[in-house]
């Protein structure tokens, strides 16, 4: 089948041969693209701060604006794919990131590169459900667990050598570079994509009545005002700058959710939350990915500012977590199908509390192999233990119709959390907007911030204890290398669990029961 013809049957490109290797290396571009992008960025901070005269809120933007419409449109990005096409929405991602990664390279001030990420925001809702779903359509069902298999392998290198280029580029070249990187790999990747992958789309997306607009809008608009409120209010108190905005947040939060309940189509089913198992895990979720983007913010910083090393350093020193769940994830995988999820839910956030609460033995004068590596070791464990079963178990709440939905849900969920934890952890921690440029001050604040997000993680693990009551995942549902590859988790745990490349996405075809038990054998029954 030619690239330029459009199919909307079942795939059938071969893994093995010379197409499956180009629609391949097209999902492993786009999404090492923003792999990449993620873990360079919170490397070069420092050095953008530097450069820019900018103080700590600036910093918290240049993280949170990317997150906050990311998070906000990932579901949407899903399902224009589904409807107009995957390839189709993936390229014009891929573009989209590139073009707005170029004007954050170019950046003169503060305000242009905060504008610059939220756009690649949006690019990436387009391109990070795109990546896994070109290869659910394209390939043969015999294929896809090993394509999906060898994405997550290849996109593994990505998040290893991240930290290797994004230090070495800080360092040399300069934090321009870490976003001009893009550019070239996008060149590429659309390229390739144009040329050798097929177009799919939903056999009845054209039926389908409508996208559920307002609520990608609310969403972002509520996510917006409650996050500017809490980066503002560390310089701005309770001033009607700082009130108003979060007032704002909250009441357009509230109609969000009204919305939602009566759209025909909406973006977040309130029906699904009726699963007990479902909503449970995504309490955990939420704790969980909270304190691990407070976290990784903090962290590098930390690193650089009092530990003293360059930027190539502390991007190298963080290494020891992806190798630890590159080598250890799919073991992790099928031990939570063996033993059930309680225990890792429960076990997994305790070892990453410890970890976090052994990072603050890391200050001035530290030495990596007695202060950084243990907590790095412990809170790698923890993650091996926690984000495979976390996924999993995501996926086994509900229907298999209704995969694609909740793994999405999931996965906005997470990053809303850590959009909200990058907000708020340096206003409750109290870091002031020049901590960053003082060590003393910086490393205090830091060695208050770690409790907070190891109390986050403790938070989780009590609720997984006292809520996830399924045995074992069920061995009728299809094997995780059908749907989630256990290797994939290592791809974008840090940041967010991995989505399905099922083929039901963002918008589901059939509405959730009215009760909101779902079907029998659900979750409830288990």
């Amino acid at each position: 089948m030619s690239a330029r013809q459009e199919s909307t049957a079942p795939g059938g490109v071969r893994l093995t041969s010379a197409q499956g290797r180009w629609v391949l290396a097209t999902a492993v571009l786009g999404s090492g693209m923003a792999m990449l992008d993620s873990t360079v960025v919170n490397v070069a901070l420092p050095r953008i701060g530097e450069d820019l005269n900018a103080d700590l809120a600036v910093l918290q933007w240049t993280v949170t604006a990317y997150m906050l419409t990311l998070s906000s449109l990932i579901l949407l990005g899903g399902a224009l794919g589904d409807r107009f096409g995957r390839r189709r929405v993936f390229v014009i991602g891929v573009v989209w990131f590139a073009a707005a990664s170029l004007l954050c390279g170019l950046a003169p001030h503060a305000g242009v590169l905060i504008a610059a990420r939220a756009l690649q925001g949006v690019g990436g809702a387009l391109l990070t459900p795109g990546s896994l779903a070109l290869i659910q359509a394209v390939f043969h069902p015999d294929d896809r667990a090993r394509a999906v298999g060898a994405w997550s392998g290849l996109g593994g290198v990505a998040a290893a050598v991240g930290p290797f280029i994004g230090g070495w580029l800080v360092d040399g070249a300069g934090w321009r570079w870490v976003f001009f990187l893009n550019v070239p790999l996008a060149v590429v990747c659309v390229a390739v994509a144009l040329r050798h992958v097929p177009e799919t789309r939903e056999r009845d997306a054209r039926e389908r009545r409508g996208f559920d607009v307002p609520g990608a809008v609310l969403g972002a608009l509520a996510l917006a005002g409650v996050t500017y409120a809490l980066i503002a209010a560390p310089g701005g108190g309770a001033s009607p700058g700082v009130i108003l905005p979060a007032v704002i947040g909250v009441l357009l939060g509230v109609l969000f959710l009204r919305v939602e309940r009566r759209s025909p189509d909406p973006m977040l089913p309130p029906a699904i939350f009726g699963i007990r198992l479902f909503s449970a895990v995504n309490v955990v979720t939420v704790c969980v990915y909270a304190a691990f983007g407070g976290f990784f913010f903090l962290v590098v910083l930390q690193l650089q500012v009092v530990v003293g090393y360059s930027a190539l350093q502390a991007g190298t020193a963080l290494l020891p977590t992806t190798v630890l769940m590159l080598l250890l994830s799919a073991r992790s995988g099928a031990l939570g199908q063996r033993i059930g999820p309680r225990i890792p839910l429960t076990v997994g956030p305790l070892l990453c509390a410890a970890g976090m609460l052994l990072m603050t033995r890391a200050g001035r004068g530290a030495s990596y192999p007695t202060d950084v590596l243990p907590a790095l070791v412990v809170l790698g464990a923890g993650m091996v233990t926690l984000v495979a079963p976390l996924t999993s178990t995501v996926l086994a709440s509900v229907d298999v119709d209704r995969a694609g939905l909740a793994s999405g849900i999931n996965n906005a969920a997470a990053r809303a959390a850590s959009l909200m934890a990058v907000a708020a952890l340096p206003l409750l921690a109290g870091f002031g907007p020049e901590a960053y440029r003082s060590a003393d001050e910086f490393g205090a604040a830091f060695r208050r911030a770690m409790p907070l997000c190891a109390g986050i993680l403790v938070v989780g693990g009590l609720i997984a204890w006292l809520t996830v009551r399924t045995p074992a995942l069920r061995a009728a549902e299809p094997a995780p290398a059908e749907r989630c590859h256990p290797e994939c988790v290592y791809h974008c745990g840090v940041s967010a669990p991995p989505l399905d490349p099922g083929e039901a996405r963002a918008l589901e075809a059939e509405r959730p029961p009215a009760g909101g038990e779902g079907p029998p054998g659900g979750s409830n029954s288990r």
